[in-house]
């Protein structure tokens, strides 16, 4: 028996990725809604209480209008948007977080699911502060950059259409420039530290693909750890982790943003000078994968009963 599911939103980058990654699927049935009905109230909120899953790739008001439309228990959602990524009542999609993350997805009605910089960053540090190798109030600095699909239609099109009108020929650019991001909140909450950090992303000419690091004195902190005591808890979280990997040190002189383009890992790894106690923790993921689309097809999977994998390129 196949599990219907509605892509609320299924027009927009991330919206399309899914819908393209569960057509064809045999157990799950896309419930769609003509073009002409997208805007016609009635019918989307009849769409939306008829489907098992509900699957939210809306603006942040957008995708809280339409759970307020939802009327039937027995509808579970999704919401890819920012919009409940640390609102009561909602389980944090990322199953590789904690032990029991999940679990808890699996039994969750309401499902945020993560951004992409978050991903990295939680993935690099919530196992450190959990292990006691990281303070929970030590103050961290996370930098990268991002391919530009992660900006949704018209950062795609400022890339790649000369007749845009934010259309853009450099190769790198910082945001994020007023230290106020709207994913510091959720990164703060889910790492469970004390200050949210100081955030310097960064969006780079490549569609798709992302590269994220922390810098860490190791020699300042209280347990001084060695890159090698950081990268064994990093392998301890992850051990059994088919989609997040960590790569010796040793194997790596470079590491390129498109790394994990193309497929729906999570790829960290940690280089370290012994002498003067410095660290880098670097994170390579796709922005569209792991850090969008992957991820919610990996959590509706989850919420399913299916195979968490399915569909997915590891």
């Amino acid at each position: 028996m196949s599990v219907r599911v509605f892509i609320d939103g299924a027009v927009g980058t991330t919206g399309l990725e899914i819908r393209d990654r569960l057509a064809g699927r045999p157990e799950i049935a896309l419930l769609t809604l003509a073009e002409s009905d997208r805007k016609d109230a009635d019918k989307r909120r009849a769409m939306l209480n008829e489907a098992d899953f509900v699957i939210l790739c809306l603006p942040d008001d957008a995708a809280r209008e339409a759970v307020a439309m939802i009327e039937s228990e027995q509808v579970r959602v999704i919401d890819a948007s920012s919009a409940h990524r640390v609102a009561d009542g909602w389980t944090y999609g990322f199953p590789e977080l904690e032990p029991g993350q999940q679990a808890a997805i699996a039994q969750a009605v309401r499902v945020s699911n993560p951004g992409c910089w978050p991903t990295a960053f939680l993935a690099m540090v919530r196992p450190l502060v959990r292990a006691g190798l990281v303070p929970h109030d030590w103050p961290l600095a996370y930098s990268g950059a991002s391919g530009y699909s992660g900006g949704g239609k018209a950062m795609i099109a400022a890339f790649e259409d000369p007749g845009a009108l934010e259309h853009t020929d450099t190769a790198y650019r910082a945001y994020g420039l007023g230290l106020n991001h709207k994913h510091l909140p959720e990164m703060q909450k889910h790492a469970r530290i004390a200050h949210p950090p100081i955030f310097q992303p960064a969006v780079a000419r490549t569609y798709r693909g992302m590269l994220a690091e922390i810098a860490l004195p190791a020699h300042a902190l209280p347990r001084r750890p060695s890159p090698a005591a950081i990268e064994t808890a990093l392998r301890d979280a992850y051990r059994d982790c088919r989609l997040v990997r960590v790569l010796p040190m040793a194997d790596t002189a470079v590491v390129r943003i498109e790394e994990d383009a193309g497929t729906d890992r999570l790829t960290l790894r940690v280089f370290g000078n012994a002498e003067t106690g410095h660290l880098r923790l670097v994170a390579t993921l796709d922005n569209l994968g792991k850090g969008a689309a992957g991820a919610a097809v990996q959590n509706l999977n989850i919420m399913a009963g299916l195979e968490p994998t399915a569909g997915l390129v590891l």
